[in-house]
């Protein structure tokens, strides 16, 4: 059973937190750099920047963490809309997973 440990949640909060802001930064580089249409822009953007604060304020709920990996995977198709974004997409991705891992071996050795 997958079982949620406050430092697993706020490791992946500050990392959600994060995204949420770089997300919502590719709203003007996706206008005026890439030539998208604003609507579209927005909402991808913007849309994504919300689930990740959504997603952050649930994860006391283990399936928080299942929406939270799917986030990730959305966020690096936005890498079609912005291109660098498969980057950093990706290492939050990488982020993302080892807050989980490392919250998990480090609360697991400190109750012990």
């Amino acid at each position: 059973m997958f079982q949620v440990t406050p430092g697993m949640r706020r490791l992946c909060a500050t990392v959600l937190g994060m995204e949420a802001i770089v997300v919502g930064l590719t709203v003007p580089v996706a206008i005026n750099l890439d030539g998208t249409a604003p609507g579209p822009a927005l909402a991808v953007g913007l849309g994504l920047a919300l689930l990740c604060v959504v997603v952050a304020g649930l994860l006391k709920r283990p399936f928080a963490y299942i929406a939270g990996s799917v986030l990730q995977i959305l966020v690096i198709a936005t890498g079609f809309l912005v291109f660098p974004m498969f980057f950093l997409g990706v290492i939050f991705a990488a982020l993302w997973i080892t807050a989980i891992f490392v919250a998990r071996r480090v609360e697991g050795v400190t109750s012990r």
